[in-house]
Formats: structure tokens, C-alpha cells, sequence
């Protein structure tokens, strides 16, 4: 359903709102997060670019959250690096169904729509504080 790079993002923003607030290394967070150095450093640009995190050089540099976990949302973070895809118009680019979907793809856009409101009701702090399921 998510793309790799929304689940990289998840996991990098969850990893920077977890613990101590010091900004943290690219390098730190893909070991942490258990993505490829390459691919989070262009995952950290898009998060940056959106305003999600901030970069700061230097020594005690790294990457952080730009506000509170309690703040900032699932679909803000998915939604900065590959937003979910709505149903618009007909896929098929069929006339008929021009103004309104037919019913399978109004069935499907309602989905992503379900998705979205999900997302945007969940907190990263709320990720961040439900305990793991070890049966999952």
C-alpha cells in the first residue's frame, strides 16, 4: 500500500521523535531505521524540503523533527514523499464515466480516502508510544 520511500520516511521521522530531542546524524538514523544511507539522505531532503525536519551542519549537527510528535501526522509524512493517489477521473479514460466514477473506482478511491483520514488522525507520538505486537 505505501510506498518504500513513505515507509523509509516513517521510519526515519519515528526514529527522530523517539528518545532524546538532539539533532542526530543521517548515518545514526540509517542504522537505527534500517535504511540504505543513500536512500534516506534523499528521504531527509524531501522531509526537509516539506518542513517536517531541519538540517543543521556542524559539529553536534544532524537532523530533527521541526515540531513535536504530538503535532505531526502519519499523512504528513507520507504525504511530503509520495502522497497517496486519489481517484479523480476515470482511469480508463472512458467518456461515461468523465463526471463520476464508476462504482468500482468510486469503491477504490473510497478506500484511499479511508487511508487518508486514518493517517491523518495518527500522531507520530502515537506511533511512537504503542508498544510492538511480537506475534505480528
Amino acid at each position: 500500500m505505501l510506498s518504500q520511500t513513505a515507509e523509509y520516511a516513517l521510519r526515519a521521522v519515528v526514529a527522530l521523535s523517539s528518545g532524546n530531542e538532539d539533532a542526530r546524524t543521517a548515518q545514526d538514523l540509517a542504522k537505527e531505521s534500517q535504511v540504505p544511507l543513500d536512500y534516506l539522505s534523499k528521504v531527509l531532503n524531501s522531509l526537509s524540503k516539506a518542513g517536517i525536519v531541519s538540517a543543521r551542519r556542524g559539529r553536534r549537527g544532524g537532523f530533527q523533527t521541526t515540531r513535536p510528535a504530538a503535532s505531526l501526522t502519519v499523512l504528513e509524512v507520507v504525504t511530503a514523499v509520495d502522497p497517496l493517489k486519489r481517484i479523480k477521473s476515470c482511469p480508463l479514460g472512458l467518456q461515461a464515466h468523465a463526471v463520476n466514477l464508476c462504482p468500482l473506482h468510486r469503491k477504490l478511491d473510497d478506500a484511499v480516502k479511508s487511508v487518508e483520514d486514518a493517517f491523518a488522525s495518527t500522531t507520530i507520538a502515537s506511533v511512537c508510544e504503542e508498544p510492538c505486537d511480537a506475534a505480528a
